[in-house]
């Protein structure tokens, strides 16, 4: 039975993630990850099958009442209004079998090795509670400031280092939007914009000085939404030069923009 015609059930028996091919991401694409601009980060194509893209998205759609968050807006200092439409659903007891076993490998000592050998950066702590993180859904019209993550965990008070971002979108079109992009720390340029096509990740290096976002409106069909699943990871201490002074979220205006 080829890869392409598994069901939901076939996948309890054998990873999700491919681990050897992993393995070599983190060997070769070493140097790749640390000199990209404009901040540490790597685009891995085919990070899962078109096969298990089809068996999250069945366990993907979010109900009013399963949801834990809703589209919502924060005054920024200035008195400004950022605003992230969409939805999303952290709370990992109330997401998909499937998708619990996904969160299983991501915060798996074999993912995290992966992660290790990857960046550099030793240590590496996964988040059980999942702040910010899990499914996200943006429909026409959603999107994502500019912004810097958080840097520390909520409940435990670990500094946040890492994101990874696996993106469902089968058949997305360019002309739809929603591509991540990242910006220079001083918010001058885009530096580079990675489309959310369906079994892409995008695994990269958050702190006080890595902003990103998807921040021009949805052009997609009303039937249509960008869907991903994320994962945070953290460490106890990071260097200095990451930024120390605890922040909540920092929404970035563009060039230009009001």
């Amino acid at each position: 039975m080829s890869r392409e015609c598994l069901h939901a059930e076939d996948f309890l028996a054998r990873p999700l993630l491919n681990y050897e091919r992993l393995a070599e991401i983190a060997v070769n694409g070493r140097e790749q990850y640390l000199n990209a601009e404009p901040f540490p980060h790597i685009v891995i194509d085919d990070f899962i099958t078109p096969a298990m893209v089809d068996v999250l998205l069945n366990d993907f759609p979010m109900p009013k009442d399963r949801i834990n968050h809703d589209d919502e807006s924060e005054k920024l200092g200035d008195g400004t209004v950022a605003q992230f439409r969409k939805h999303w659903l952290s709370m990992e007891i109330r997401a998909g079998l499937n998708i619990r076993r996904l969160y299983w490998e991501l915060n798996s000592s074999d993912f995290i090795n992966f992660l290790q050998t990857l960046t550099g950066i030793e240590n590496v702590i996964p988040d059980p509670y999942r702040a910010g993180g899990g499914l996200h859904e943006s429909r026409a019209g959603g999107f994502l400031m500019v912004h810097a993550d958080y840097n520390r965990q909520p409940e435990t008070d670990l500094d946040r280092r890492m994101n990874i971002i696996i993106y469902l979108n089968k058949d997305w079109q360019s002309e739809w939007g929603g591509s991540l992009e990242l910006w220079s720390p001083d918010m001058q340029h885009c530096i580079k914009q990675v489309e959310p096509i369906a079994g892409r990740a995008v695994l990269f290096n958050t702190n006080t000085y890595t902003p990103h976002g998807h921040p021009t409106p949805l052009a997609c069909p009303p039937d249509r939404a960008r869907k991903s699943i994320s994962t945070f990871y953290y460490t106890n201490g990071k260097p200095e030069a990451e930024g120390n002074v605890p922040h909540m979220t920092i929404w970035k205006k563009r060039p230009g923009e009001e």
